[in-house]
């Protein structure tokens, strides 16, 4: 679930540095070129990839990463490629398992797929077994990724059918709704992460290029995600209420790209 403040103006994110010059490789080892690796293929985030992520405030575009995660709807075209020309990988972040009211396509959400809020103002559970009316609204949001030239998307609220949603929602249904959520990304030649949802890792770890976690050193569960690590998968992953030194050492032994951030998610970060 996300964990930033849900703000009209909430936007995104920042981080620069590590850049290489037009054509040349990036820290993560990826060629410098926006949807895709040396290969040809879309990007793949590697262990221990440095990264920002930022939902609000102003942008800054001072921290020294490869990798940006921002908000897909509050940033522009313009901003994802001066990110590109700084050698930045850009991920798109929206929420695709829960509504919410000040997105400028949340009329097009009919009442009978939102349920219980999921804790944030102005959010609500989506009901993900609808996925005849779902599945064109998530490929419109993806559609909005790929024409602003977003390297990957950060889906967020995959994991309802552990929470209280309003729904009889199943691991199954979870699964079904996750690995559409997947396709519709590659369809458009972009990475996808798998957001939280640790009990599903050894089923979805195929299906996502990376993994973004809220958390895991809180409730003993980073070791959870060492299926992504060995696939050579990066991990994305944050903690709120611990201090660095509680959880830094174990995210270095597991390989996993570790930072401290405020829940507003704004421009500061204190990273291992």
């Amino acid at each position: 679930m996300r964990r930033s403040l849900p703000v009209l103006t909430a936007l995104l994110l920042a981080l620069a540095g590590c850049a290489p010059a037009p054509g040349g490789t990036r820290p993560d080892g990826a060629a410098v070129r926006h949807g895709a690796t040396a290969g040809g293929g879309r990007w793949q985030p590697r262990p221990g990839t440095p990264w920002q992520w930022q939902l609000s405030g102003r942008l800054d575009t001072s921290v020294d990463v490869p990798v940006y995660d921002i908000d897909g709807f509050d940033r522009s075209a313009a901003t994802v490629a001066a990110l590109h020309r700084a050698g930045r990988r850009v991920v798109c972040y929206v929420s695709t398992g829960a509504w919410e009211d000040w997105r400028p396509d949340a009329d097009s959400f009919p009442a009978s797929v939102l349920g219980a809020g999921n804790g944030w103002p102005g959010e609500r559970w989506l009901d993900i077994r609808r996925t005849g009316v779902l599945e064109p609204l998530m490929a419109a949001r993806l559609d909005m990724c790929r024409a602003k030239g977003f390297d990957a998307v950060e889906p967020d609220n995959m994991d309802g059918y552990r929470n209280r949603t309003g729904f009889p929602l199943t691991a199954g249904d979870q699964l079904r709704y996750n690995r559409l959520v997947a396709r519709l990304a590659h369809d458009r030649g972009m990475a996808v992460g798998l957001k939280n949802d640790l009990d599903q890792i050894p089923d979805l770890v195929g299906d996502f290029d990376f993994a973004v976690n809220e958390s895991c050193a809180r409730y003993g569960e980073c070791a959870a995600l060492t299926p992504f690590v060995e696939s050579g998968k990066a991990v994305f992953h944050v903690e709120y209420d611990l201090p660095t030194e509680r959880f830094c050492a174990e995210a270095r032994r597991l390989r996993l790209s570790s930072m401290r951030k405020h829940r507003e998610l704004g421009a500061w970060r204190r990273p291992c």
